[in-house]
């Protein structure tokens, strides 16, 4: 079977990609307006982005009618944002953050976050979340216009918070402990416990 993107119409293409480019990671990001209106959101297209400077990028899709997400629209007007990791003790609460709601609506409170001063960038962090990358804009790439088309944040990392709860004996992040999840298809999504890992050395 042979799918051109062409065929497909905008939901067609959305389903069967998000199928198959799984799993994946959610940004947890949290904003705030040049008028100081906070926001908190998830988005799964979401990936590091090299170390020097060390980065991270993701991509807020605009809607059906075209219209820009409020995070990329605050991240426009402040250059600054956090990008927070999604585990399985904040999971439900990250979900109802993703309810459509108007810009005035505070998701830190619709999900019941803890809202804290952010160390080096204006906009809050999510105490709740044990991992968290205060970031400042470095690019938005646009590559296409309208509905359903994305906007690439690419962001350098400036601090980065982690909990003593998620560290190993050598002060690393545990898988097991950080217990995150990630994006499927639908409305699914996927532990990543440290029984699913396998080593394949890198060839010489």
């Amino acid at each position: 079977m042979i799918k051109d993107p062409k065929d497909l119409n905008p939901r067609q293409l959305h389903g069967l990609l998000n199928r198959i480019v799984l799993p994946r990671p959610i940004a947890f990001v949290s904003s705030i307006s040049a008028s100081g209106i906070a926001n908190l959101a998830p988005f799964s297209y979401f990936t590091l982005g090299g170390l020097n400077p060390p980065a991270a990028v993701f991509c807020p899709v605009n809607d059906r009618e075209g219209k820009q997400k409020d995070t990329l629209r605050n991240i426009a007007e402040t250059k600054e944002y956090v990008i927070h990791i999604v585990t399985e003790e904040i999971a439900s609460a990250m979900n109802e953050t993703a309810a459509t709601v108007p810009p005035e609506v505070d998701e830190f409170e619709l999900g019941g976050f803890t809202a804290v001063k952010s160390d080096l960038v204006v906009a809050p962090r999510a105490l709740e979340s044990p991992a968290a990358m205060e970031m400042r804009l470095l690019q938005i790439v646009s590559p296409g216009t309208g509905p359903m088309s994305g906007n690439f944040v690419i962001g350098e990392i400036l601090r980065i918070h982690l909990n003593e709860s998620i560290l190993d004996d050598d002060g690393h992040p545990s898988l097991e402990k950080l217990r995150v999840v990630g994006k499927l298809g639908g409305d699914g999504y996927t532990r990543v416990p440290e029984s699913s890992v396998f080593d394949m050395p890198r060839p010489k």
